[in-house]
């Protein structure tokens, strides 16, 4: 936990739509919003054929985030947390630009999962309602995906993204905002499709309250209610309405909507079909629509880190149950890794500390959790199901980093896994991993046998280890295993050195 509350703290939302920005000040464990930055940048628009982000997109963005970071670059990292949605999960280019869009905010960018956003989505919406709702049904329509999510008070249940959004709907089936009857009915039947698999889930019996989170809604909902179509909320009644309008128009132009944004004209077909179709597969009658969204559950996740309620350490304790670690072994190899972390300066500042001992702590609990599937290649099993998994408070880059430890935590050191590392972790984590193995190889026993008082030294590439005079030798086992180790070590560039 950091030393200090920070007093500022802010969240950005690199959506497929529009790029958000709040900043929060924090009294009593609350936070206040005092500053929200919004701008259309359309990310998702910027994709070919080949999901590669094209260079004028990429421009507006960095642009945008440049006026961002000029607003929070005064900010420490641990208090700003920025993530990337859709479009950066799918874009082939994503890596490359991430590091440019870095150096523009001045704070890293993470890529969260689809169902870590519904998560995230969930959270912001539940605490900007006062609703005594037992269970809600949450939809939030991004550029490039739709979020599905059933919870309870502050809690969610069931969360799913599906792969259509008011970007890319408007783009496949509205190109240059030409409108007909057949490209409307075609792309309700295209989220209709994709909604399928998922009516029996999120129909309207399973939840007693439907709520909508995002720019596409608030806009249909400030549409009908202007036209007249509808008194409060969305209604099916009033969704019927302004789908005609839309289907008697040959071009978005000609919709002449009141009360619509012109910058949210040029998809607002694309989520409108979405909403339409969502309201006739699920049964809904009618939605409210909340000011709360990714960016506010952002904060409320960054909150729970600052005062050391990270939830990944949740996830990290339901995943060691079901793959039935030993909780001992880890603690002991945990216990080992902190006392060589104090011997050592390993990360540049308390911030990555702070985070390259969580990575290495997690890694400690879940490097056997392979077993549960087969004991052969079993470090292989645990670290493909860690970077694949949908893992509830991690990034793409956090799950990364955990999976890489794992996998080389034993045999062969392979200096090339690191390289699709974001940095620093890059050049951080073939240092954690050696700690790693060290620490694993140390408590090859699995005994309750505590290990003498030993030093580490790490200088570049030269690792020494220094033990009580005589304890190697009347550790055979050990000794073996150390040298073993430094002939892996070795072959890696890195000398370990052991008396």
């Amino acid at each position: 936990m950091p030393q200090k509350i920070p007093e500022i703290v802010a969240a950005v939302d690199l959506g497929s739509n529009s790029f958000h920005m709040i900043v929060c000040s924090l009294k009593d464990g609350k936070m206040h919003i005092i500053d929200r930055i919004k701008e259309m940048v359309r990310l998702a628009s910027g994709l070919d054929k080949k999901n590669h982000l094209d260079l004028i997109t990429q421009k507006r963005a960095l642009e945008c985030l440049e006026r961002f970071g000029q607003r929070i670059g005064n900010l420490p990292s641990e208090s700003v947390r920025c993530v990337g949605t859709s479009t950066l999960r799918n874009a082939t280019n994503s890596r490359q630009f991430i590091l440019k869009a870095e150096r523009a905010l001045g704070h890293p960018i993470h890529v969260i999962s689809g169902v870590e956003e519904a998560r995230l989505i969930y959270q912001g919406v539940a605490y900007s309602l006062s609703s005594s709702a037992t269970k809600r049904f949450v939809m939030d329509i991004g550029g490039g995906s739709t979020e599905y999510i059933i919870g309870t008070d502050d809690k969610p249940r069931i969360k799913e993204s599906l792969n259509m959004g008011c970007v890319s709907v408007s783009n496949l089936f509205f190109p240059d905002g030409k409108l007909s009857v057949q490209a409307v009915n075609d792309a309700l039947l295209f989220a209709q499709q994709k909604l399928d698999p998922h009516q029996k889930s999120y129909n309207h019996k399973n939840w007693d309250e439907a709520i909508g989170a995002s720019g596409s809604l608030r806009a249909i909902q400030k549409v009908l209610e202007a036209t007249g179509w509808s008194n409060n909320d969305i209604t099916l009644e009033g969704l019927d309405k302004l789908m005609d309008r839309i289907k008697s128009v040959k071009h978005i132009n000609d919709l002449n909507l009141p009360e619509l944004d012109p910058e949210r004209l040029p998809v607002f077909p694309g989520g409108a079909v979405i909403v339409a179709a969502t309201f006739k597969a699920l049964g809904i009658e009618q939605m409210t629509v909340s000011d709360g969204a990714l960016r506010e559950g952002l904060v409320h996740d960054l909150l729970g880190r600052i005062y050391n309620r990270d939830i990944r350490s949740d996830t990290v304790h339901m995943l060691c149950e079901r793959y039935h670690t030993d909780q001992a072994h880890a603690d002991r190899i945990k216990n080992t890794l902190h006392t060589m972390l104090k011997q050592i300066e390993l990360f540049r500042d308390d911030d990555n500390k702070e985070n390259g001992i969580n990575f290495l702590d997690w890694a400690a609990d879940l490097h056997e959790m392979g077993r549960d599937i087969a004991h052969s290649q079993y470090h292989k099993h645990g670290a493909y199901i860690i970077a694949n998994a949908d893992l509830a408070g991690f990034s793409k880059q956090d799950q990364a980093i955990v999976s890489v430890l794992i996998k080389s935590h034993r045999r062969k050191f392979s200096m090339k896994r690191f390289e699709g590392l974001s940095e620093p972790w890059q050049q951080y984590a073939p240092f954690m991993t050696i700690l790693l193995r060290l620490a694993i190889l140390l408590h090859r026993n699995r005994n309750d046998i505590e290990l003498p008082e030993f030093s580490i030294t790490i200088v570049k590439s030269k690792l020494k280890l220094t033990f009580p005079e005589g304890w190697l030798d009347q550790s055979p086992l050990t000794r073996a295993d150390l040298n073993k180790e430094a002939d892996y070590l070795k072959a890696a560039g890195f000398k370990l050195s052991c008396c």
